[in-house]
């Protein structure tokens, strides 16, 4: 007999808690769902929810009873309103080490830990208009509603932002750089249509069939062996983990130092993903 027992790992009632401020869960026959929420309602966007899903990928991957992964979030919309008082209490903070953990740590571990922690096949079930979309494109497969908009507003911002979180690394990754290069200097956004015919995503979904849809693809997946569907889901997410270990430091890096040294603040007024300009 083994002198020590296995480390226990939280499991999925215990994360759930963990969690519960952030994220729903919903578990069936190794399928899990997790659903952005804010106090039971559409996302706010904060650093506080930044952390939270960096965390999550972490613990979602290390819990070997989820066997396909569906991510979405609470209607109407994807991430489409902001908690500017989180933004405003790390950035008018003179603490460099909280800056440094959530301006720079966890932006990375958004992305790193969805592309190297997470072990099975991804759906995203985009249900909306709005940011941080990333995720949802480094997924395996990705559902969108008509209405979804792909847009990074960074540049745009007052005096600029350097749009270096992963999103347009993502946008030169699945546009090309010519195209990726226009939509980062332009803000110029791209309609569902247009996103489906550039293969940006791969089903355009009404909004009130979108989870059915993922959870049939989730079903679907199931009905392969374990090791088929892991294996498989290397194979896919391959192409994202090299691009993000070559190349998101450098853009995170960049979006913060250039944040920090022109003592620049979120412009929430900005972001609007009322329309395709």
């Amino acid at each position: 007999m083994a002198m020590n027992k296995y480390v226990h790992m939280p499991t999925l009632e215990e994360y759930s808690e963990r969690f519960k401020d952030f994220f729903y869960f919903k578990r069936e026959n190794g399928i899990l769902e997790v659903k952005m929420h804010t106090k039971g309602g559409p996302v706010h966007w904060s650093y506080q929810m930044h952390h939270a899903i960096a965390e999550l990928w972490t613990v979602v991957g290390h819990d070997t009873q989820n066997e396909v992964l569906i991510f979405t979030s609470t209607d109407p919309y994807w991430i489409n309103k902001w908690d500017t008082s989180s933004f405003k209490e790390v950035e008018d903070s003179p603490d460099d080490d909280q800056r440094y953990n959530v301006q720079i740590y966890d932006t990375l571990k958004v992305a790193e830990n969805f592309v190297n922690d997470i072990e099975i096949p991804t759906i995203t079930a985009i249900n909306g208009r709005g940011i941080h979309w990333e995720m949802a494109l480094m997924s395996d497969i990705t559902l969108c509603t008509p209405d979804f908009i792909l847009k990074d507003d960074h540049f745009g911002m007052h005096g600029g932002h350097v749009p270096g979180d992963g999103m347009t690394m993502c946008l030169q990754k699945v546009l090309g750089i010519k195209r990726g290069n226009y939509m980062a200097l332009t803000c110029k956004g791209i309609d569902a249509k247009t996103c489906l015919e550039l293969g940006v995503v791969n089903e355009i979904v009404e909004r009130e069939k979108l989870l059915e849809r993922a959870w049939e693809l989730a079903r679907d997946i199931m009905k392969k062996t374990r090791s088929c569907r892991r294996m498989t889901h290397h194979i896919c997410v391959r192409p994202w983990r090299a691009l993000v270990e070559r190349d998101l430091r450098v853009h995170v890096i960049s979006e913060m130092y250039s944040f920090n040294l022109s003592k620049s603040a979120h412009d929430f007024e900005y972001i609007k993903y009322d329309n395709n300009k």
